[in-house]
Formats: structure tokens, C-alpha cells, sequence
């Protein structure tokens, strides 16, 4: 597990017989793979610091680019580069992280598996669990489905469907780190080190790029549906699920494959219900990774000294001064608050889901328990969610807390009914917090506050007259009395 936020890392490169991946490759002007994802391959001297194309130069881009150039080869060297780092949407250059994320996908996952087109008859399976999961649901919980339609697809149709919540979400972080990069150098130094720092901030945003990309093609491989790090990464009302990757995470349970479907249904449409309902949900997460990615400090002498001794001719000093911590959450009370904010909420999340798909496939799957266990036991020998949030911001859920997290709402289930338990979702003061879950029998049995009375008083309170200013209509019929009179 990286020890900095996006860790850097580079993709695994193309395999000779990825017929798919090298279409791809053609139709994006390259043939290079995601392991030299500028392109630079063919350059003179790329392969100078590994002394042949299969030397380390061949896993670092910087030293494909520029390896062993000798001055008259820096012009056109650098004028690939700003052909191929011309991006200027912002700190991740996220066409390159979707480029790496389709190559990802197209090399198939480690078990061997690669990514199909969905067919008409997963799709029909897919629409009739997701129906057969929202009816189960009904007695399970008092929110309404969510889920306006339900959509089977492939790997590659999950990374175009989630790439804008990845942006959401990693932007903060990658600007943090941008600006950064640009603020080292004093006032004075910075017109005149004008041209480097843009390339710096060209080459962060392709090297997070990257990283992302990397990290999205391989979780794309993982994932069963649209919500398994427990955000809502797809669009909004849409219950999405992966046949492929359901096939092959119920392959070795002994349990029917209609029924790993419908379970993995259920916990879709249990997210959907609640993200659907919760309005304030999403933009509170949401907001607790930007808190998070707040509290990102970055070591500026260490980045001082990088940009300092820049050398055109040995670039890869800078990513390998990247790859050294520069980048750590600051230990401060703000930022602890921050991730402690976040870890429950997410840790809320999955333990309302897995409380309220227990309680609707227990009494009608004999392999609820089964199924239960086996999601659990993935979460905590750290699953994809787990590995994607440590790569991409730097933060490692607690498998603990969704467990205790799901022992909490099933006590609020038995003591206040599915209404009563439910209700805690209307505002977000009236959810338990970290402290509530190292003692839920205590939350449970807690006077909790009425906020419906709360809002009835304020409302009452807006439509009362203030008798400090004057009533308009009062005013108005005064004066027409007035005038009556003097006539």
C-alpha cells in the first residue's frame, strides 16, 4: 500500500497478445501501452538508461523521454512533450487517465478474465433483479426505490460512467499538489522560471493521470455495481451491475448464480434508495473527501530543492522525489476531524446497506449468510474500495467500523422499528458518530431530537408579524380610514 496520496505508480505494460488493448493503442496514435503513457518511446536515446528497450527506462516515462539526449535532440524531445501535455482542464489530465483506465481494462484482470460486451439476456437478468430486489426491499426499509431504471454493463461502460464523480473527487487533492508545485519558487523567480513551472504542472497532471487511470482500469475488474466503495459514482436513479465480474466473484461460493446476482441486486437498490432520498447525502461525503484533501500538506523545501535542481537531462529525479512522501495528510485536529468525518459516514453507509439487505434476502435466500460473509471478508482483506481511496487521497477505510456500523442499525431496527430507524437519515445532526459506534446500545436508547417539531416551531416563528416593524396591510388600511376622514 502507497504511503502517499496517488502514489505514482506506473501501469503494467500491454501484453503482446492484448488484440483489444493494441486497437486501442492504434486509435489513440500509439503503440506504447500505459507503461509510456506520453508516447515517447521512438524518441532518439529512449532507451539510454536502461541501455535497450527492456531496461528501467522502459518503466519510467521520464527516462523514455529524455534518456540519454544530447542537446540537439532537447528541442524536438520537448516539443512532443507539449504536443502530448497540452491539457489545460485543470490538475489531472483526465483524458490520459481515461486512455490508461480503457488499456487497463482491455489487458482483462489478474484472474484472467476479460471485459465482454453485455447481451440482451444479462441485461434481462440484470432488470429482473434489480425489479425483484426493490419488492424485497419495500418491507425492509420506508424509503422508497430509487432506482428509475437498471442498466447492465461492461467494464469499460463502468470506467466512462464514474470518471466525473472520480473527477469530483480527486480534483481537490491534485489542486492542492498543483498549486503547490507553481508557489515554491519566490515571486521574483517565478516569470523567469515561467516555462518550467507549466511544465511541471503538465507533467503532475499526467502523472496523476496516470495513476488514476491505472487505478479506475483495475477497480473497473473488481467491482459488482455502481456503489461498492459506498458512493454513488454513477448517475443519479440508475442501478448498474457488472455481469462479468458477478460471474466471477460467485464462481467459487457454491451458491447458484441467480442468486449472487439478486443478492449483489439488492445491495444496489438499497444504495439507490438511499442516495435517491437523502438529498444532503452525496454533497455531505463529498464534502468530507474535499475536507480531507484540505488537510494534504505538501513538503515544500523538499519541492524547493526539486525545482531547484531541475536538470532537463535527468527528469526523472522529479517523479522519483514524488514517490518520497512529499506529499502527507497533515497531522493536525482538523484534518483528524476531516477523516473521521468521512470514515464514518462512509462506515454509516455500508452498515444501513448491509443491515437492510440482510433483513430482506434472510428470510427468502438460504445463501444470505453466505453472501454477507463473503462481502464482508472482501472489505476488510482490503477490497477495492479500500485500495482505490489509499492510491488515489491517501486514506484507508476501517473494516471495523462498517462492522459495527451494520451492528448499530439492525439495534435501532429491534428498538425503534424500520420508521424510527430510518428517520435518522432526515438530517445530518441526527446520525450517529464515531463515538456512538464504540457504544451503540447507548445511541439506541438515547432520547434523540425531534427535528419535525424543531422545523414546526420554526416555521410558525416566520410567519409570526414582528411587532417591532410595521404591517404593511395595516398601514395601507390606516390611511384609507385617514383619508375617508378628512374627507
Amino acid at each position: 500500500m502507497s504511503d502517499t496520496p496517488f502514489g505514482f505508480g506506473l501501469p503494467p505494460e500491454e501484453p503482446d497478445d492484448g488484440d483489444e488493448g493494441k486497437k486501442k493503442d492504434q486509435e489513440s496514435g500509439g503503440g506504447q501501452g500505459p507503461a509510456n503513457p506520453f508516447g515517447f518511446g521512438g524518441l532518439p536515446g529512449a532507451g539510454g538508461f536502461g541501455g535497450g528497450p527492456g531496461g528501467p527506462g522502459a518503466d519510467n516515462p521520464f527516462a523514455a523521454m529524455f534518456g540519454s539526449l544530447n542537446p540537439n535532440d532537447l528541442g524536438a524531445a520537448f516539443q512532443q512533450l507539449g504536443q502530448m501535455l497540452s491539457y489545460e482542464g485543470g490538475p489531472v489530465n483526465w483524458d490520459m487517465a481515461k486512455q490508461i483506465a480503457r488499456q487497463t481494462v482491455s489487458q482483462g484482470s489478474p484472474d484472467g478474465t476479460k471485459d465482454t460486451s453485455v447481451g440482451p439476456a444479462e441485461r434481462k437478468a440484470v432488470e429482473e433483479a434489480v425489479r425483484l430486489a426493490d419488492l424485497w426491499l419495500d418491507d425492509a426499509t420506508s424509503l422508497p426505490s430509487g432506482a428509475g431504471s437498471a442498466v447492465a454493463w461492461s467494464r469499460a461502460e463502468w470506467v466512462e460512467a464514474t470518471l466525473p464523480a472520480w473527477k469530483e473527487l480527486v480534483d481537490p487533492v491534485a489542486e492542492r499538489v498543483g498549486t503547490a508545485m507553481g508557489d515554491v519558487l519566490p515571486e521574483e523567480m517565478q516569470a523567469m522560471a515561467g516555462p518550467l513551472i507549466g511544465m511541471m504542472r503538465s507533467m503532475g497532471g499526467a502523472m496523476f493521470g496516470t495513476q488514476i487511470g491505472q487505478a479506475v482500469g483495475v477497480l473497473a475488474g473488481e467491482v459488482v455495481g455502481s456503489s461498492d466503495i459506498g458512493l454513488p459514482l454513477g448517475p443519479d436513479g440508475k442501478a448498474a451491475l457488472l455481469p462479468v465480474n458477478i460471474e466471477t466473484f460467485g464462481k467459487d461460493l457454491s451458491v447458484p448464480q441467480e442468486e449472487v446476482r439478486l443478492y449483489l441486486a439488492l445491495r444496489e437498490a438499497a444504495h439507490q434508495r438511499l442516495f435517491a432520498h437523502v438529498p444532503w447525502l452525496r454533497s455531505h461525503l463529498f464534502g468530507a473527501v474535499d475536507g480531507y484533501a484540505r488537510g494534504i500538506k505538501v513538503d515544500t523545501a523538499k519541492l524547493e530543492d526539486v525545482v531547484g535542481q531541475f536538470d532537463p537531462q535527468n527528469p526523472e529525479q522529479l517523479q522519483e522525489a514524488l514517490q518520497q512522501g512529499m506529499f502527507q495528510p497533515e497531522d493536525t485536529p482538523e484534518q483528524k476531524t476531516a477523516l473521521a468525518r468521512l470514515e464514518t459516514a462512509l462506515a454509516l453507509v455500508e452498515g444501513w446497506v448491509d443491515a437492510v439487505v440482510h433483513a430482506a434476502a434472510k428470510p427468502r435466500l438460504s445463501s444470505a449468510d453466505a453472501l454477507r460473509e463473503t462481502l464482508r471478508r472482501r472489505r476488510a482483506s482490503g477490497g477495492p474500495a479500500e485500495q482505490t481511496f489509499a492510491t488515489l487521497i491517501g486514506l484507508e477505510l476501517r473494516p471495523r467500523r462498517l462492522r459495527d456500523a451494520s451492528r448499530l442499525w439492525a439495534s435501532l431496527t429491534d428498538a425503534r422499528g424500520v420508521d424510527g430507524r430510518d428517520a435518522l437519515w432526515h438530517h445530518p445532526d441526527m446520525l450517529p458518530t464515531a463515538t456512538d459506534l464504540d457504544d451503540p446500545d447507548g445511541f439506541v436508547h438515547r432520547e434523540q431530537i425531534d427535528f419535525s417539531e424543531l422545523d414546526k416551531m420554526l416555521g410558525e416563528a416566520a410567519d409570526k408579524p414582528d411587532p417591532k416593524k410595521p404591517d404593511p396591510k395595516k398601514d395601507e388600511g390606516e390611511g384609507e380610514n385617514k383619508g375617508d376622514d378628512a374627507e
